[in-house]
């Protein structure tokens, strides 16, 4: 079953532009490396461009463990951490296809 993850990052203003280069590089790293990440889209509106969304899709819980365990994630994790005024998790676990 399809694990979902969403995460809306709402960032300190001046540090936008900081942010996305980091958010894009690991979304594009979790496709490339790990076989179980299956869609990793980053959005925002450009109404509220200090507030990001992420829709993750793995294929299962343990799938995204490895990326959570990842060398590239826990850089990123590091890097941005000061630039995150607040941050929501919620993840899905798929019930029916």
């Amino acid at each position: 079953m399809t694990y979902a993850v969403c995460v809306t990052f709402s960032l300190h203003p001046d540090r936008v532009e900081d942010f996305m280069p980091l958010m894009i590089a690991n979304a594009q790293t979790s496709l490339a490396q790990e076989e179980g990440c299956l869609q990793f889209d980053v959005l925002t509106e450009p109404d509220r461009p200090a507030e990001v969304f992420l829709y993750e899709l793995y294929a299962d819980r343990a799938a995204f463990d490895v990326h959570l365990g990842s060398t590239h994630f826990k850089n990123f994790d590091a890097a941005v951490g000061p630039m995150i005024a607040a941050k929501n998790i919620k993840t899905f676990t798929q019930v029916a296809q």
